[in-house]
């Protein structure tokens, strides 16, 4: 019965589709399982400045955002008073909507107590995500997904484009969704993890090896 299933889902993708990933991984397992062991060691300490990081991504490269986080953590940010705005773009790097994305930085600091109890009180990864799109402004559920994978949490997709492109690309979804509602994005996410099953590498190996594949590199 098990089998049956197993050949069912993988006629979404071609066998030989199937060996090709499991070989690329292959070449990237040690990387992509070190990304994975430094997340699960990022300390509670260090949970602000990730969470910085993910309200800082949308539409924005992940390199540049990166570059505004360590411009932020230089500039002490959240332990003193200072408009973040200005701070998100400078000579060698810009942060998009940075105006607006300075005012979630500056809600989010207002609230990191409230936001770091939810994070510690024992929920688990499926309720702090909704919690999170509820309760922090900036946040979806793509950037939540994003933002607790980087704290060591495991098993929540994140729907970018880069992920999105190689699920159709693989035929796990027929089309590029043009919006991701809540039950879309669900619907998604379990199309992703039963394809990480058959082909037995994990949801989030994959999400870093499409990264991988897609930028070139293994970043966060």
């Amino acid at each position: 019965m098990e089998r049956a299933k197993n050949r069912t889902r993988i006629k979404s993708s071609t066998y030989k589709e199937l060996e090709e990933i499991q070989q690329e991984f292959a070449t990237r397992q040690p990387a992509i399982r070190q990304r994975i062991a430094d997340f699960a060691a990022v300390s509670s300490e260090g949970y602000f400045y990730e969470l910085v990081y993910c309200l800082l991504t949308p539409q924005s490269s992940a390199v540049n955002a990166g570059k505004a986080v360590e411009t932020l953590k230089e500039a002490r940010f959240f332990d003193r008073q200072l408009e973040p705005a200005g701070l998100l773009h400078q000579k060698d790097f810009y942060v998009r909507f940075h105006n607006t994305k300075g005012k979630h930085l500056k809600e989010a600091k207002r609230k990191f107590p409230e936001i770091h109890s939810a994070l510690c009180n024992g929920y688990t990864s499926e309720e702090l995500r909704v919690w999170l799109v509820k309760n922090v402004k900036g946040l979806g559920w793509k950037e939540s997904s994003h933002f607790l994978r980087n704290i060591g949490h495991r098993n929540l997709a994140i729907l970018d484009r880069h992920i999105l492109k190689n699920l159709k690309r693989h035929n796990v979804i027929r089309s590029l969704p043009t919006t991701l509602t809540p039950k879309r994005y669900q619907t998604i996410e379990q199309k992703f993890m039963q394809f990480s099953r058959t082909i037995g590498i994990t949801m989030d190996e994959l999400d870093l090896l499409f990264w991988s594949r897609e930028t070139g590199e293994i970043l966060k």
